[in-house]
């Protein structure tokens, strides 16, 4: 059984919180085993006094999906929450003045295009600024810690201009919370007084269903581990004119549009097998309803649904590719990049332009296996599992 590090702190770790005054970055994943919310349990324990949080994209309750989110208060504790998705970032870095402690506690999803490390990267800078403890209460990567997959982002960038992949990460990068925040502080050159604890009793191997936790949707279009599992990859498509499947239950698990011929699709799958490894694919319709993304609300779409069967084996970047490939080859007249959100995505125009003058996948593939072994390297410093 995995405690996440919220639990091991108030069990394990107490002096580091004792007598102090605590900020908290946190959100709806923000837990214990049994779905306690730090921000209860931190104002009944251990003589510390929690005095005011904050929130990343989605709010503190995980339940908006929109651009720009205001302050606010937590109706059960009536602590301000400070929203650093839209609120005002002069507030919340004079809040930091109330604290001696900064608690982070955000559940990653393990891949580069996910917010919630940029954010806590942005106050992580602001408390280091001020000279406050940063505590990073840590959790698993859902899916797992061992494989690094898809291209890897080239050199650092900025927080605050690029939610969706600022540190020089592949798509899928096996790496916790914790060990990104490691990463963010060496790399940005913070400095911070630093502190991860662990989530004691996680190894690299285990994926979220093996640890015991409670699956809770760290935002409204995650809806379950198999979301997760394709996610590295499949997110890229929110930069096409394909719907990922917002606005269902099965978000990330299909890709599709009125036009997509699914049967074409799946044929040219076939031709690059390993793009196929530990994944089972199949012709679907679905509608979106109200989706966020804006794609295709109340349509029928036509579509190919993603299964994991092995999880040893598959790779959601690949698939992402070879889609890609056998989508523009089957349908050039149809489908469309949004280039400008699908190379914030990918870190660049390479992806989009290798896929339009049709390189191969495997070119493709292979033109990224030099980066991901460099970056195996450089991420061995920042692990604590």
């Amino acid at each position: 059984m995995v405690r996440p590090g919220i639990e091991v702190v108030l069990s394990d770790s107490a002096h580091l919180i004792s007598g102090k005054r605590l900020g908290l970055l946190s959100n709806h994943t923000g837990i214990d085993r049994l779905g306690r919310r730090d921000a209860d349990l931190l104002r009944t324990t251990h003589d510390a006094r929690l005095t005011v949080l904050f929130s990343p994209e989605h709010g503190f309750r995980g339940t908006e999906d929109r651009e720009g989110l205001p302050d606010g208060r937590d109706s059960a504790t009536g602590l301000p929450i400070y929203s650093l998705y839209g609120g005002s970032r002069s507030a919340a870095r004079a809040a930091l003045d109330s604290i001696d402690v900064l608690l982070i506690d955000l559940q990653d999803i393990g891949a580069r295009f996910y917010t919630y490390i940029a954010t806590a990267a942005i106050l992580m800078r602001e408390a280091a600024q001020a000279r406050k403890r940063i505590i990073v209460l840590d959790r698993p990567n859902p899916v797992g810690g061992v494989a690094v997959q898809g291209n890897v982002r080239s050199q650092l960038g900025n927080p605050d201009s690029n939610l969706v992949g600022f540190l020089p990460i592949p798509m899928r990068h096996g790496m916790t919370m914790g060990e990104l925040a490691r990463m963010a502080d060496e790399l940005m050159g913070l400095r911070a007084d630093l502190v991860v604890v662990p989530a004691a009793g996680w190894k690299r191997s285990l994926v979220f269903d093996q640890t015991g936790l409670p699956w809770v949707k760290p935002s409204p279009n995650m809806p379950s581990l198999e979301s997760a599992l394709l996610y590295p990859g499949l997110c890229v498509f929110e930069g096409t004119n394909l719907s990922v499947g917002r606005g269902t239950d099965f978000a990330f698990q299909v890709l599709g549009a009125p036009w997509l011929d699914a049967a074409k699709v799946i044929e040219r799958l076939r031709s690059h097998p390993s793009a196929l490894e530990g994944i089972a694919v199949e012709a679907t319709t679905f509608t979106p309803s109200a989706p966020t993304d804006g794609k295709y609300a109340g349509i029928l779409l036509h579509g190919v649904r993603m299964r994991v069967t092995d999880r040893d084996r598959y790779d959601p970047t690949k698939l992402a590719v070879a889609i890609l490939a056998a989508v523009r080859a089957t349908q050039p007249d149809s489908f469309r990049f949004n280039a400008r959100g699908f190379d914030r995505l990918a870190t660049g125009p390479e992806l989009r332009t290798a896929i339009d003058a049709g390189q191969s996948p495997d070119v493709i593939w292979k033109s990224w296996e030099t980066d991901l072994a460099r970056f195996q390297v450089t991420r061995a410093k920042y692990l604590i599992y």
